[in-house]
């Protein structure tokens, strides 16, 4: 695909084959993804690509103790609920992909269902767990690196006809995460990335999430009228 089809092709998959990911092409993916700009050349990431058993344990795990009501555990910063404009973009999303799946507002075992899947990376055949050196914690610019390679990390990975979505659902027990992966304590776990081929049949891998246009994102500063 040229750049162009990539940017506006890509979407975020909810629903996966259950074929596996051979690991030549996650390797090939990661090798373009790694590409990314970092600070100074820190290159502060770590990529624990994972499938599997371990897999499994972690999905099973992440469930297990947030339906028993265990504190969530992810370690990245988080704001609490959006307002505002981020919140109707949190909203219209929600309502878009509600309606391709037809779950109704009341339904609150569909909804539930929904929230499930969030937990269990969407049964995704591979996951790759971001993580980048505890000792850059307290400085934006390593989550900011981390951004940048996973943003790479999902365009390469539409390219070679796989889908993702950026999940931090799927690691909010850390722990578990830890205990399957064999993460380190020297790395802060950033987020994940469910990965694998789209199942074109599940209805939410249609939608498509609107975007604001140029002229209300960007401001031009000295240039001509």
């Amino acid at each position: 695909m040229d750049f162009d089809t990539v940017i506006k092709g890509r979407r975020s998959i909810r629903g996966y084959k259950p074929d596996p990911v051979p690991r030549k092409l996650l390797e090939e993916i990661i090798a373009l993804a790694i590409r990314s700009p970092s600070s100074m050349n820190t290159q502060p990431w770590h990529l624990w690509v994972v499938t599997g058993e371990p897999l499994d344990r972690i999905r099973k795990g992440n469930t297990e103790r947030n339906l028993a009501g265990v504190p969530d555990s992810r370690e990245i910063r988080t704001h609490g609920g959006y307002e505002g404009i981020h919140r109707q973009r949190q909203i219209e999303v929600a309502v878009q992909l509600f309606e391709a799946m037809g779950i109704e507002r009341h339904d609150k075992e569909k909804r539930q269902d929904w929230v499930l899947r969030g937990f269990r990376q969407f049964d995704a055949p591979a996951c790759i767990v971001v993580t980048y050196d505890r000792e850059l914690q307290h400085s934006d610019i390593a989550p900011f690196d981390t951004g940048a390679v996973v943003n790479s990390l999902v365009l390469a990975a539409w390219s070679r006809g796989l889908g993702c979505v950026i999940n931090s659902q799927g690691i909010m027990q850390s722990p578990v995460v830890r205990e399957h992966t064999g993460i380190p304590e020297n790395q802060v776990i950033q987020t994940c990335v469910a990965i694998g081929y789209p199942d074109e049949r599940f209805p939410a891998n249609s939608v498509v999430s609107r975007r604001s246009p140029v002229s209300e994102v960007a401001r031009f500063v000295g240039f001509p009228d």
